[in-house]
């Protein structure tokens, strides 16, 4: 796919989660950021989606924000979600990966996301069922990470050909109009400096007491990407 139809299928990816999450009991709500770190990790398509944002509303200044955290951007990942789930389904032992302090999210101004409407869905699926700043943690329903999965890995797979990384190196990378041409044009085979290749969706991590109510979701996405 080029970008262009990338960016269609994300659009109605996002579409399909928000009316799944609509109808769930969260305490999330406006100016609740204690979940919005350096950490959350994205893939370019995202990115894409979130610099045309950024393009259009003429906020260069955010990657301004974001240069400024380049040594400490948060959680890089080593393997993806799709190369989880490949690891696993051969029986291999997953690879150990650092965990990172949080520190905020360089994307929020006066406790809010600057990105809202284009944010990636490793901030869309993060939803808690009780207030952090009560309970020090969030709690997500098992069957709500089970859902969560399977778009990060419907989402990977439609980049496929793409990249991901941690959000801030990805919007860096992005930030350079050579860069975005030619990913765009399939020019870049080879992971760009803090980014690891993405992989197509060859098993979905369903458990199978989660297998028949996840149906109706797995079908709408696969009528999407394939």
């Amino acid at each position: 796919m080029n970008i262009s139809s990338k960016l269609t299928v994300l659009g109605k990816i996002y579409k399909i989660y928000d009316d799944f999450s609509t109808g769930l009991e969260v305490a999330c709500k406006k100016y609740c950021r204690l979940c919005c770190t350096k950490n959350v990790t994205m893939t370019t398509m995202e990115g894409f989606k979130i610099m045309e944002g950024v393009m259009a509303q003429g906020s260069y200044n955010l990657i301004g924000r974001i240069k400024e955290v380049k040594d400490h951007a948060g959680f890089k990942p080593g393997i993806t979600i799709n190369e989880m789930a490949q690891i696993c389904m051969e029986g291999r032992e997953l690879p150990e990966e650092d965990s990172m302090p949080g520190g905020e999210c360089p994307l929020l101004i006066d406790n809010e996301c600057s990105v809202y409407e284009n944010r990636p869905f490793g901030c869309r699926c993060f939803i808690s069922t009780v207030n952090c700043a009560e309970s020090g943690s969030a709690v997500v329903d098992d069957f709500v990470v089970t859902i969560n999965n399977i778009f990060m890995q419907v989402i990977e797979h439609a980049d496929s050909g793409g990249f991901s990384g941690n959000l801030s190196d990805v919007l860096q990378f992005l930030e350079s109009t050579e860069n975005r041409g030619k990913l765009a044009s399939g020019q870049i085979r080879n992971p760009p400096s803090g980014l690891i290749k993405n992989h197509p969706l060859r098993i979905l991590m369903i458990p199978p007491e989660h297998r028949e109510k996840a149906e109706l979701i797995v079908n709408s996405l696969w009528k999407l990407t394939y």
